[in-house]
């Protein structure tokens, strides 16, 4: 590494995009490169990508930031990726399958036949991954039941950061962090679970070397130093999961800060120094390090619940989204008593069922477009919410919230999740959330900062919301009845799955 090298290119690999972004040691972007790729639908349930596509995508955007920043610059490359992708490769490591990204929910009934029970309980709080679709676990479970021929032929199981590593480095490896949320690893030993492997159908050869977050892989082969820039000698250090890595980003590294986000989904997680999982799995526990951890959950409904409302509900109105935001801002707390189920995309956390299904409670002929708006931005708070319950619950303390995405910049936003929450929520300055949390990694691997705890201190506040007592006191009426809702609701979300066919959305 020469001398003058002091800058790491955080590598994070998206749904829909990789963006690469380079950060000197105090926390100052100098470069910015983003190449995007398709979500694929082929069938109901189904949400894959071509992994060649990806891996392209990759290379594409570390490219043009060596071209920006020059390549003596860069003291190495450091990996964040989106979780719970899963795919099939042959004995040469190349691709039998496409790449299952979280959103892959095929294995609905497989995850919703084991959720709830006790051996599902038990593997959830021993991984710390929930039971549900995304896992690739229950990915792993559909594959044994659905297409046994592909499982017969796959000679390896990963996700799709241990594939691009291999062909950039030609080293095989997974990190205990994208392990962690796998479903298959124990997380307080940091070995694969054997009753998760046997559930699978797989054994621990077929999965990659696990390593720490922060191993740092000595090079790149010939191709990957050509298509990038980058001299062969270039150091990589192996990274983690996105959302872990998000927490990094925002400077919520500490014990009692929380980092919320919320962009077309949300999540709510805390670092801790040890591995936990509520009573009641409704929580999940991811690594950062070996000795740092996040625990939290995510949601599928965020940002998009307020899209769907606007193009649905105010069609043809021509507001955009501020100013129906601020239309319903003049609807007091509760919004007169209707509660909306935000759940369009099904929900994860804290009750991590795919049968979920959206509902407006309590409407009336009083209710207005700006009461439908208001009731949309209260529900997707009142699931983070519950979520903050279920931290709690695992016995977490929690006295500050730092909060993040394009979401929450108008002001209904935070104030109804400072209220929602009873806590102070910390607005940040915008930050790349994951790839920061990447690069920050990288550092303290490479020896350019001694720990990632500086995180801390590099990521401004740009102003603070507190919550109104008044509106307190109505969400902590409402939040159970939301709550309850769920239970309420669960016997008409399963007969409606079971007659999805024979509903269809358009007539032929």
């Amino acid at each position: 590494m020469s001398a003058a090298a002091d800058v790491v290119i955080g590598v994070d690999m998206g749904t829909t995009a990789t963006k690469a972004v380079a950060y000197t040691p105090d926390g100052q972007q100098v470069a910015a490169a983003q190449h995007g790729y398709p979500l694929e639908e082929p069938e109901p349930g189904w949400a894959v990508q071509d992994p060649e596509l990806i891996l392209a995508a990759v290379l594409h955007a570390v490219a043009d930031v060596v071209t920006e920043v020059g390549a003596d610059r860069i003291a190495g490359l450091s990996f964040s990726s989106a979780m719970h992708s899963l795919m099939a490769l042959d004995a040469d490591l190349t691709p039998l399958t496409g790449v299952a990204t979280w959103a892959d929910t095929r294995a609905t009934l497989q995850a919703e036949r084991l959720r709830g029970s006790a051996p599902g309980l038990a593997l959830h709080q021993r991984t710390g991954t929930p039971i549900h679709p995304m896992s690739p676990l229950m990915k792993l479970v559909w594959y044994r039941e659905q297409d046994p021929e592909t499982c017969r032929a796959a000679a390896f199981w990963v996700g799709i950061k241990d594939w691009v590593l291999q062909r950039m480095t030609g080293v095989f490896v997974t990190d205990h962090s994208l392990a962690s949320c796998s479903g298959l690893l124990d997380i307080y030993r940091l070995e694969w679970d054997p009753e998760a492997l046997q559930r699978a159908g797989i054994t621990p050869e077929q999965l990659p070397r696990l390593v720490p977050t922060t191993t740092v892989l000595e090079g790149l082969v010939a191709s990957t130093a050509s298509a990038t820039g980058l001299p062969a000698s270039t150091r990589v250090v192996v990274g983690a999961g996105d959302g872990p890595l998000a927490n990094l980003g925002v400077g919520a590294v500490r014990p009692g800060v929380a980092a919320c986000s919320i962009g077309t989904s949300g999540a709510l997680r805390v670092a801790v120094e040890a591995p936990a999982v509520d009573p009641q799995g409704g929580v999940f526990c991811y690594a950062i390090t070996e000795n740092r951890w996040v625990i939290g959950g995510a949601i599928n409904n965020g940002g998009v619940v307020l899209n769907w409302v606007r193009d649905e509900i105010a069609a043809g109105r021509e507001l955009s989204t501020p100013e129906l935001l601020d239309a319903a801002a003049s609807v007091p707390a509760g919004s007169g008593g209707l509660i909306m189920l935000p759940y369009l995309l099904s929900e994860r956390a804290p009750h991590w069922s795919g049968l979920a299904r959206g509902a407006y409670i309590g409407l009336t002929r009083a209710h207005t477009r700006e009461h439908l708006v208001s009731a949309a931005v209260e529900g997707v708070a009142m699931q983070l919410a519950l979520v903050l319950k279920s931290m709690r619950a695992a016995g977490l303390d929690i006295d500050e919230i730092r909060a993040t995405g394009g979401v929450t910049k108008h002001s209904l936003w935070q104030q109804v999740l400072a209220s929602v929450f009873n806590t102070r929520i910390d607005m940040l300055e915008e930050q790349e959330g994951s790839g920061l949390g990447a690069a920050l990694l990288g550092m303290e691997a490479l020896g350019l900062i001694e720990s990632i705890d500086v995180a801390a201190d590099i990521t401004p506040v740009k102003h603070s919301v507190s919550p109104q007592p008044e509106d307190v006191e109505t969400y902590q009426a409402l939040l159970p009845i939301f709550d309850n809702l769920y239970t309420a609701l669960l016997p008409t979300y399963t007969q409606l799955r079971s007659q999805a066919e024979l509903l269809p959305m358009t007539r032929d």
